[in-house]
């Protein structure tokens, strides 16, 4: 009788069921991370990398493909890009691209408006989402006059899958409402990105 009432509990409320990991949180990058992200800017190591991205993500435009893979991402409304975690790439270096760029993204004029991460489980695997989201400023206008959007909202997503870097995402996202101003280009962002400062 106790195994036929146990099946019973087990079915109606599904306690045996693994429920897939799905968790999310905001969380801050600490003060000296930045302060080691300024000092590995002005390296060699970090020049070598931005200049490897920036040629891989113009060569896949030219359907040529180099290591580390470089994706595209285009359409009337968001462009962007996503670089693959393979050789010359450590953990490390790939971290500090990832928050070299957020720096980037802040000095064109933007502002932080989210930082959050998020673990999914997916087919067996955890998957990490470490993610800025930046806005264009908040800007005092006058009556009539267009807002700049500079080149609309930019998401920034580092993933990991199980505990392994995986691809580095970038995707600027345009405003297409008449209170604004038609967005800078997409390759224009780039430039400004990956220029050495």
């Amino acid at each position: 009788m106790g195994n036929f009432l146990d099946d019973l509990f087990k079915k109606v409320f599904n306690t045996e069921a693994k429920q897939p990991v799905n968790f999310k949180e905001n969380f801050t990058v600490k003060e000296g991370d930045f302060k080691e992200v300024e000092v590995w800017q002005n390296s060699e190591e970090a020049e070598k990398l931005f200049a490897l991205v920036y040629k891989n993500y113009h060569f896949k435009r030219t359907n040529i493909q180099e290591h580390p893979q470089v994706h595209v991402f285009s359409s009337p409304y968001a462009n962007g890009f996503a670089v693959s975690y393979e050789a010359p790439f450590d953990p490390k270096s790939f971290s500090l691209l990832f928050l070299a760029l957020s720096r980037r993204i802040l000095d064109l004029g933007y502002r932080q408006v989210s930082l959050d991460r998020k673990f999914e489980e997916i087919n067996e695997q955890v998957r990490l989402t470490e993610k800025f989201y930046f806005k264009p400023p908040i800007q005092d206008i006058s009556e009539g006059e267009l807002i700049s959007q500079l080149f609309g909202n930019i998401a920034l997503e580092k993933i990991s899958i199980d505990n392994q870097p995986s691809y580095i995402k970038l995707l600027a996202t345009v405003y297409s409402d008449r209170l604004y101003h038609d967005a800078d280009t997409f390759d224009n962002l780039m430039d400004r990105l990956f220029e050495t400062l």
